[in-house]
């Protein structure tokens, strides 16, 4: 979706009407879906549902699913399911569809395929409405859950970022974006074409994935609080950088998260979870109103270019974080040079950040050294990444990670491994 946007701008095409409601039907409503229902309840639900101290070999979704029951686990996948189903309605295939064209989409939607949608979408909202449900039960009613998403340990006071509307309402499809600072104050709002003036990108020797910054506060380091030039992006970023949600439901549950947690910004790392639940509302709700809009149905799902294409920027919202991406291409279209910044990438700063924070909670003198580390630390990241909570949750609860704990004079004092 980001590179067929950005190959719009390098055309200077602007998609018709109802090639963008396609594609907003297509991403921001079944694409979010089927993200967010997969991270949510197989990737993070394990640590809530099963418990942060549960055997590795349960907290994974079949440990969920044997918990909460075969009943529920069939919604979920059907919910999924049924996400996954309309993008290949419409694009082909679900993943890795060739279905954007400069100017619009290559396939539009018939009567009969919108009435089949229209159905979905209603048990898309209904699935949303019992997840909300679910996580107020299981999460915000139980005590211990609650103080570890309140804990010091798991709170990273950054600055936050994400794509809103013309009313600063999150917008995983189109807009501008939005950067708010630790205290929830309007830093930035720009165009995509804009980003360069207003990100930067830090380099260190031992990875190869870079650090983004603020780039007109300039790099400080892993620092946060007041004046930090890191960001947060992905769903706590865009909560915390939005003043509310597009749809009716969403918003009553935004406004109850900023209440139960005590106003804006929300610096609780895992409070991501529950934002993501927010944001499955918000899409399944915008599903529903596309897949029942009149307009959806027109066969006008293209302008034709007419420009010689050289540059294009283009900015949307991936479930993990805001999206870049930026082309240079020769007069026939074809890219010479080309940046993204990824939705990770975006998060790299405050994931290390996160993942020191919450060995600190736990690598104390006095207190036992043993495998419940492992999981403290995989939490802080698994709040931010659907691919690193992958990672991180394998069913048989062989997580590839090691711990190495050293004390000041940088001896080895323990090892733990799940290899």
């Amino acid at each position: 979706m980001a590179s067929g946007k950005a190959m719009d701008a390098v055309w200077g095409v602007e998609p018709t009407p109802t090639a963008i409601k396609l594609r907003r039907l297509f991403y921001s409503g079944a694409h979010f879906l089927h993200s967010h229902i997969a991270h949510f309840y197989a990737l993070a639900a394990p640590d809530f549902v099963m418990g942060p101290d549960a055997d590795p070999a349960v907290r994974n979704v079949l440990g969920v699913i044997g918990k909460v029951g075969l009943e529920i686990g069939g919604q979920v996948i059907k919910a999924r399911a049924y996400a996954q189903q309309i993008q290949t309605m419409l694009g082909g295939k679900a993943t890795h569809p060739s279905w954007m064209l400069p100017g619009g989409v290559s396939k539009g939607l018939t009567e009969e395929e919108r009435k089949e949608i229209e159905e979905m979408a209603k048990f898309e909202v209904e699935f949303a409405k019992f997840t909300l449900k679910l996580f107020e039960d299981v999460v915000l009613k139980n005590r211990a859950y609650m103080d570890l998403i309140l804990s010091d340990g798991y709170r990273l006071v950054t600055n936050y970022m994400g794509l809103v509307d013309e009313n600063n309402r999150v917008d995983f499809y189109d807009g501008k974006v939005r950067v708010v600072d630790t205290e929830g104050k309007e830093l930035y709002k720009y165009a995509p074409r804009e980003y360069l003036d207003y990100v930067a990108e830090h380099v260190e020797p031992y990875s190869y994935l870079k650090y983004p910054y603020l780039k007109k506060l300039g790099w400080q380091g892993f620092v946060e609080g007041p004046g930090t030039s890191i960001y947060t992006a992905a769903p706590l970023g865009r909560l915390n950088a939005a003043d509310g949600m597009k749809t009716p439901l969403a918003q009553e549950a935004y406004e109850k998260f900023y209440d139960t947690l005590g106003g804006k910004p929300v610096h609780n790392v895992l409070a991501a979870h529950w934002a993501r639940v927010i944001e499955l509302m918000q899409a399944a709700e915008e599903l529903y109103e596309l897949a029942t809009d009149p307009e959806i149905t027109s066969p006008d799902i293209r302008n034709i270019p007419t420009y010689t294409p050289k540059e294009g920027v283009a900015i949307i919202e991936a479930p993990r974080g805001t999206l870049t991406h930026h082309y240079i291409t020769d007069e026939n279209g074809i890219v010479q040079q080309a940046n993204l910044i990824v939705g990770t990438t975006n998060n790299n700063a405050p994931i290390s950040m996160a993942i020191k924070k919450a060995a600190m909670m736990v690598i104390k003198p006095g207190l036992e050294i043993d495998h419940g580390l492992l999981n403290i630390v995989e939490m802080a990241f698994r709040a931010y990444d659907p691919c690193l909570s992958c990672a991180t949750h394998a069913i048989l609860g062989e997580v590839p990670l090691t711990v190495n704990v050293y004390d000041a004079e940088g001896n080895l004092v323990k090892s733990l491994s799940r290899r």
